[in-house]
């Protein structure tokens, strides 16, 4: 049982990260379960079990004359360019700061800055 359990968390970590990795676009429901070398049946019970704990959205959508569902997260992620400009980048600082230090982001005024202009 515990093999099982392990590999069904598995495929649902694998699941997660494919339709992370599918952007704004989503994925369908039946690519997914294709590229995880699933059945239909893991696949969708994996799919539901995501949208159960928050972690996707499910669309249903006709796709090629069948129903099926497109899937999505607002997950995305972080990219190099979010964070480009960031005070963090050229801080003198940079490496004294951290969380409890005399220097530390929680209290930094050039980060909060930043962060309410973003």
């Amino acid at each position: 049982m515990g093999s099982r359990s392990s590999n069904r968390s598995d495929l649902e970590r694998r699941a997660l990260e494919i339709i992370i990795n599918s952007r704004e676009k989503g994925i369908l429901q039946s690519e997914l379960w294709r590229d995880l070398n699933a059945s239909s049946r893991e696949g969708s019970r994996i799919s539901i079990k995501l949208e159960k704990k928050g972690l996707i959205k499910r669309r249903r959508e006709l796709a090629n004359g069948r129903w099926t569902y497109r899937l999505f997260t607002d997950r995305m992620p972080p990219r190099i360019d979010s964070i480009f400009d960031s005070p963090c980048v050229r801080c003198e600082d940079f490496y004294r700061c951290g969380y409890g230090g005399a220097v530390s982001p929680n209290k930094c005024v050039k980060l909060m800055r930043w962060i309410l202009k973003n």
